[in-house]
């Protein structure tokens, strides 16, 4: 079974929407919406179709698709500038630290305050892989062929990269952050806030939430204990981000406290070690694993594959791989090892 990424279709809306309604909720860039997801696909084609080099306000949706049965089986996306639209909220936990001389003591105190620091980043997001297919490192391919794609594009893209991990979700499907902090101003349920957000934007935040920062000690236990802590589902991302470069630096989602990665573009592990080489050879039988991608915007694929560079700018790959990519002797490969 050979599974291959590739730029994302109109035609892939009804297995985008039938994936989207897995994700359990928290999930923003994949919304359990058709209309929203439609849009989607028609902004990502606009920018697929966009020849322009330039950092501009683009989406672009990948999907993983089962060659021999041409089923969706996962998809990622990439946001190249983001708080263009509407304002890019994050949380940032500070601490002040105060001093009395009188009883000689010193108190620190957690703040949570709503900041915009991470507006104009790049985003890679909306990872989802269909639990049938959790197998096989596809969800590692889905998550480094991003990389692969922006270095293929690096113009593109700005100079930091983030990436929002989904936070903590109870049983019933609500966040124990919403609960504690905003939902207190709000009067509707997590649910009800997430899917406007994912339908909406999230201005409505800039325009009800109260600007002053907020007393981590003053909210419940359950709040503060999810504070910058990934979904259980979304461990194994993390590690995979940190693995990239990627790291926690006190930003959390508005919505579920979620963690936010942050990274310089360039520093990405997948972005600084790619390789683009001419295809000498696609008959290997033997060499180094590694993701392999080819193509620019729309007629970008990536998948797994053997190679061998031979130093020269030269680089023999499998005839898996070579099919999976249609690719012959003189076409350009980017890769990056596994």
């Amino acid at each position: 079974m050979t599974f291959r990424l590739r730029a994302a279709r109109t035609s892939d809306l009804e297995a985008l929407y039938e994936m989207a309604k897995l994700t359990g909720g928290g999930f923003t860039n994949l919304p359990p919406d058709r209309n929203a997801l439609s849009e989607k696909l028609e902004r990502a084609a606009e920018s697929f179709a966009n020849t322009e080099d330039g950092l501009a306000d683009e989406l672009f949706v990948l999907v993983l698709e089962d060659l021999e049965t041409k089923r969706v089986a996962g998809t990622c996306q990439l946001m190249t500038q983001v708080g263009q639209r509407w304002p890019f909220y994050s949380y940032r936990l500070n601490t002040l630290t105060q001093y009395s001389a009188e009883l000689d003591r010193t108190v620190r105190a957690e703040l949570l305050t709503l900041v915009t620091d991470l507006e104009g980043s790049s985003e890679v997001g909306g990872l989802f892989l269909h639990p049938n297919n959790r197998a096989g490192g596809l969800g590692l391919l889905l998550a480094r062929s991003r990389y692969l794609f922006i270095a293929m594009h690096r113009q593109r893209f700005a100079e930091r990269v983030i990436a929002e991990l989904r936070g903590i979700i109870d049983e019933r499907g609500g966040s124990p952050f919403w609960d504690g902090v905003a939902g207190r101003f709000f009067g509707m349920s997590f649910q009800e806030a997430d899917y406007f957000n994912a339908i909406h934007g999230n201005q409505f935040i800039a325009d009800l939430m109260p600007k002053h920062p907020v007393y981590v000690a003053l909210l419940s236990d359950a709040a503060r204990s999810v504070i910058g802590v990934p979904h259980p589902t979304g461990r194994a991302a993390m590690r995979m981000l940190e693995n990239e470069g990627f790291r926690y630096e006190n930003y959390v989602d508005i919505f579920d406290g979620g963690p936010t990665m942050i990274a310089r573009t360039d520093d990405v592990a997948s972005v600084r070690n790619s390789v683009a080489a001419k295809v000498t050879g696609h008959t290997l039988k033997e060499g180094e694993r590694a993701i392999l991608a080819t193509g620019r915007l729309e007629d970008f694929r990536s998948c797994y594959g053997a190679r061998r560079l031979d130093g020269e700018g030269g680089i023999e790959i499998d005839a898996a791989a070579a099919d999976a990519l249609d690719v012959s002797e003189g076409d350009i490969v980017w890769s990056v090892a596994r």
